[in-house]
């Protein structure tokens, strides 16, 4: 049960922090491409606000990535945007891993303490025959327990995995989006929005 007790603490933790660092406003602030372009266009974009760009979110640190290399062609800035975009996305998967590590874990832990518990009733057979059912109960209600211990930690922990992979690849898509439209106005083949 110590075992599975730690999962469960683990899993509330990552699920508490993911909630909090993938809000769509943290990640993707509204507006901001458009804010870019027109601190281009009144000449504004410096070293300092860029600088504050990359500080402010995941897609402002990608938009400033490409405003660095603005004055290099099209590909430069899309490769430096690129480049940025793979670090962001590692970070927006940042404990992922784990969640679906406790996930896929904590059903085999709560078998293996099953296991344990019919282990101890046989134990208890032995030693003491099958005449006594507390023996027996013993064991088998901590068989039962720990599988139940194990699957109510695991089933959680899968959906949280899945809502928070699929909603990480929303992210990294409007922040694609983003990114190629600040490309696009920069390099003067788009109208600003």
């Amino acid at each position: 049960m110590a075992p599975i007790m730690l999962c469960s603490v683990v899993a509330l933790a990552i699920i508490g922090e993911r909630f909090w660092v993938l809000k769509q406003d943290k990640v993707l602030p509204s507006n901001l491409v458009a804010q870019v372009w027109q601190m281009h266009k009144q000449n504004e974009l410096d070293a300092e606000k860029v600088k504050v760009l990359r500080d402010s979110s995941p897609l402002g640190r990608i938009l400033a990535a490409g405003l660095l290399n603005m004055h290099h062609e099209r590909e430069v800035m899309k490769e430096a945007i690129e480049e940025t975009g793979r670090q962001v996305v590692l970070e927006l998967e940042r404990f992922l891993n784990t969640l679906g590590t406790i996930a896929s874990i904590t059903p085999l832990l709560g078998l293996l303490g099953t296991v344990i518990g019919m282990i101890k009733v046989f134990t208890a057979i032995t030693a003491h025959g099958v005449g006594n059912p507390t023996i027996l109960a013993g064991g088998i209600s901590e068989a039962l327990i720990t599988t139940a211990a194990g699957l109510s930690v695991a089933i959680p922990s899968l959906m949280f995995y899945r809502y928070f992979r699929g909603k990480v690849d929303t992210l990294v898509l409007k922040m694609e989006e983003e990114s190629l439209k600040m490309v696009e106005v920069i390099h003067g083949e788009r109208e600003a929005a």
